[in-house]
């Protein structure tokens, strides 16, 4: 029988074949508890009986960070794996990359977490439907909260590339309709990865803001934030900063982490909900060691595909797509359902402040916000994508 991309070619075999893409190499400090996360709830699947009483397989591949690299991989998922579908990327211009594939491909693929929002909206196809919430509902996760600071003067600092500027763009549009007096005194956008943590404090300094509006993250954000700690910058200043909650980039700083920052990120000891309880308790049996917010995308990834899969009664690329329409699924932050208008699922987001507990970094507490609500109105998304 020929082999057709996208067709469900593995229907007559044991296992649904998942091609699983992402930068392993290049973050490892985000990849190795994704990869725990996916592998328990794959495990937590194969062991309840699997779908359509088949296992679950997995096939991962590093990209290398590069997207040429990632299209060549998934070409080989595809050509040489034969997988069911694709899964997967962390950084936007990865996820791009494979979102394209998708729909030259036509092949079902389900993004996990790359954040820019291009990949459901400009860029989106009717292949490619994406789990985690994007830089827009990011920015506007802490709207809310830095309008209540009632500062007039703000500074921001983001990575000069597109999740960085996409990010400072939304939170300026949403602040401004929140508070409309407010001024932006100074905009910092130095490469990604090669700050001069020194330069760029005293530059915002210089501007006297009343608050800051941080992006950077990972290695950035480290050298940012003990910069500023130690030429005084954050005192008598509030920051609010997107993913710095998440312990991914909390743990790196120690005793450096901020405190009182309002930030996005995974209070993993508060929440109190069944599916937040019984997702820890597996975790930290098997692994010996707490969830990153990293470990809860992987997981509510495969639980999705789970989901998907089972409504569509196949692998097959077309019913997939039609399956995820609406599709509803428990991850461990509740309910979540993926939008038909634009196959972005409502996945929330915890908005709190850090603390220094225990001599590092940690956000001890936060607020969900269903991903539902922080979404541009559905004629502003119509207006992006152009999608039949």
């Amino acid at each position: 029988m020929a082999l057709v991309v996208g067709c469900g070619c593995a229907a007559a075999q044991d296992t649904i074949k998942i091609g699983e893409i992402n930068s392993y190499k290049a973050l490892p400090q985000l990849m190795g508890p994704y990869k725990q996360g996916w592998l328990l709830a794959q495990d937590e699947i194969n062991s309840a009986g699997g779908v359509l009483g088949k296992k679950l397989e997995t096939v991962f591949r590093d990209d290398n960070a590069n997207a040429g690299d990632a299209v060549r991989v998934a070409e080989e998922l595809v050509a040489r794996e034969k997988v069911d579908l694709i899964a997967g990327t962390t950084l936007s211009h990865v996820g791009l990359a494979i979102t394209d594939f998708a729909k030259q491909r036509k092949i079902f693929f389900l993004a996990s977490g790359p954040l820019s929002d291009k990949v459901v909206w400009d860029n989106g196809n009717r292949y490619t439907w994406r789990l985690r919430a994007g830089t827009y509902a990011l920015a506007a996760s802490v709207v809310g909260e830095a309008a209540k600071l009632k500062k007039k003067r703000w500074a921001l600092v983001y990575p000069n590339y597109e999740y960085g500027q996409a990010a400072a763009a939304a939170f300026k549009d949403e602040l401004k309709k929140a508070q409309p007096d407010v001024e932006f005194v100074t905009e910092q956008a130095p490469p990604f990865g090669k700050i001069d943590a020194g330069s760029l404090v005293q530059a915002i300094a210089d501007a006297k803001p009343d608050a800051i509006f941080n992006v950077l993250f990972g290695t950035d954000l480290t050298k940012f934030a003990r910069e500023g700690k130690t030429r005084g910058l954050f005192e008598g200043r509030e920051v609010v900063s997107l993913l710095t909650g998440e312990p991914e980039y909390l743990d790196p700083l120690k005793d450096d982490a901020p405190a009182n920052w309002i930030v996005t990120g995974y209070p993993y000891t508060a929440i109190d909900t069944p599916e937040h309880r019984s997702f820890l308790q597996a975790y930290q049996k098997r692994y010996n060691d707490y969830p990153r917010l990293n470990s809860v995308v992987a997981y509510a990834t495969v639980k999705a595909l789970a989901a998907g899969i089972q409504k569509a009664g196949s692998t097959d690329s077309e019913k997939l797509v039609a399956a995820f329409k609406d599709l509803g699924f428990m991850s461990p932050f509740g309910p979540v359902r993926f939008r038909a208008q634009d196959n972005q699922s409502t996945l929330g987001i915890f908005v709190g402040r850090t603390a220094i507990k225990d001599g590092k970094g940690a956000m001890p507490s936060g607020t969900y916000i269903d991903g539902a609500k922080l979404q541009p109105p559905d004629e502003t998304v119509r207006k992006l994508r152009h999608v039949p």
